[in-house]
């Protein structure tokens, strides 16, 4: 649909907008800025080739106020940036520079001279960013709501700093990855942007709890909080995150290993709206946790406990009881899980209603009996199944036949080949196999 608006768009222009055309000459040109307004890159770029009117109508900078040269990160250089921004000026509110890895210091900071309402950044990977970029960005654009640096391995607590320094206004921000950043860059960050609702930062090791604090004590309005192999942080800090921020939605500390079932207790007692959470990996949280959350946590929607290999069929009891929203469900590797489970599972509100994946690759106990009873959920659209090794074509084929539309992610071992008797050696494909 969006491929054939485009196509009419640029139809219409092509019939109207002609620059020999009687029509294109008595339209006028706020008219004709419109137009282009509603063009993408690609299209604009193409216009500006068209003719000079068409290419100064395309090249306006009022045309260009959000911008994603994601598509072309290869072959973006420092110097196209920088035309851009002298091009763009006050206009440019929406930049994305996504893996653009020949973009460095200088063409950020020509960017932030130019373009000071910018609100929305996007660096990630761009790994010849420095904290002299960052600090450019944080003098001349005040207005920066939303910034992602992930991948920006010579970030440190410097850029940290600038921001909270020149961007009281940041909404968003996304550091993971940033191997240089500490509790000290976090705390600084905290300290100045209290409108902060969106934070991550996956695999900053030095990211501890220190820093959650900080920003649970600075931050309230925290709604989204990614601290996946943040592997330092304890309870501690997610009790105290779970009792300053209410509005907490999402919610990611896969690879926190020291994280017990405290945890899960107190999201619980604090977080009634949390309707992602992801902690894949947290060996110590038990059914005694998911009690909790089954209770009180009646808007979950995606759940990935991966690894939680201490969790029972207990665990799926409590959620198929308490939470009637709950869409993705992960269980791969919690290998106490059993048919029964499973069956508690179906039986539930949520599979009736809204269960539409569910991943249960490597749980060695179940069964076909587990896929005869996922044949009541009508909502299920994708399942995995990798290295259950007591599952069977034939119940797979149960399950298709009452759910066609599913898509069935499971592996079984190839057939021992035949001795050959001459001629090629027949092939035997060896990966996993979609039904």
């Amino acid at each position: 649909m969006e491929d054939d608006d485009e196509a009419h768009k640029l139809v219409f222009f092509n019939y109207f907008l002609d620059p020999e055309d009687e029509i294109s000459k008595k339209l006028p040109k706020e008219i004709l800025f419109r137009i282009f307004s509603y063009l993408d890159v690609v299209s604009l770029c193409r216009c500006a080739q068209v003719s000079k009117y068409w290419n100064l109508l395309a090249l306006d900078g009022s045309n260009w106020q959000k911008i994603d040269l994601f598509d072309f990160q290869r072959d973006i250089e420092g110097p196209v940036i920088e035309n851009i921004s002298q091009r763009c000026g006050g206009f440019l509110k929406l930049l994305s520079l996504k893996g653009c890895q020949s973009v460095g210091d200088q063409s950020i900071r020509t960017l932030a001279q130019h373009c000071h309402n910018i609100e929305y950044l996007d660096l990630s990977d761009c790994k010849k960013i420095t904290d002299l970029a960052i600090q450019s960005l944080s003098k001349h654009c005040p207005k920066l709501s939303i910034v992602y640096l992930e991948s920006c391995v010579n970030i440190s607590d410097c850029s940290l700093k600038a921001i909270s320094d020149g961007c009281p206004n940041l909404t968003e921000i996304n550091i993971s990855w940033c191997d240089l950043v500490t509790e000290n860059g976090v705390e600084a960050l905290a300290r100045g942007c209290h409108k902060i609702k969106k934070f991550s930062s996956k695999g900053c090791k030095q990211v501890n709890d220190r820093a959650v604090i900080c920003l649970a004590t600075y931050c309230p309005n925290i709604e989204v909080l990614n601290l996946h192999s943040c592997d330092s942080i304890t309870d501690i800090s997610i009790q105290r995150i779970s009792e300053k921020c209410l509005n907490l939605r999402q919610l990611c500390v896969s690879k926190c290993a020291q994280l017990s079932d405290q945890t899960l207790i107190a999201l619980a007692q604090h977080n009634p709206l949390l309707n992602t959470l992801e902690v894949a990996g947290c060996h110590q949280f038990t059914d005694l946790g998911f009690q909790a959350l089954g209770k009180n946590c009646k808007y979950l929607e995606r759940m990935d406990l991966e690894e939680c290999n201490q969790i029972t069929d207990l665990t799926l009891a409590h959620l198929a009881t308490g939470c009637p929203s709950l869409e993705k469900l992960t269980l791969s590797h919690c290998e106490l899980i059993t048919d029964d489970g499973i069956r508690q599972l179906a039986a539930g509100s949520c599979a009736a209603e809204s269960l539409s994946v569910l991943e249960l690759d490597n749980c060695p106990l179940i069964t076909d009996a587990t896929l005869d009873h996922l044949i009541s959920c009508h909502n299920l659209q994708r399942i995995e199944l990798y290295d259950c090794q007591l599952i069977t074509r034939s119940a797979i084929g149960r399950l298709k036949n009452h759910l066609p539309n599913i898509k069935v992610h499971a592996y079984f071992a190839p057939v021992t080949p035949p001795p050959t008797t001459g001629g090629p050696r027949p092939r035997y494909c060896r990966c996993c196999e979609i039904l």
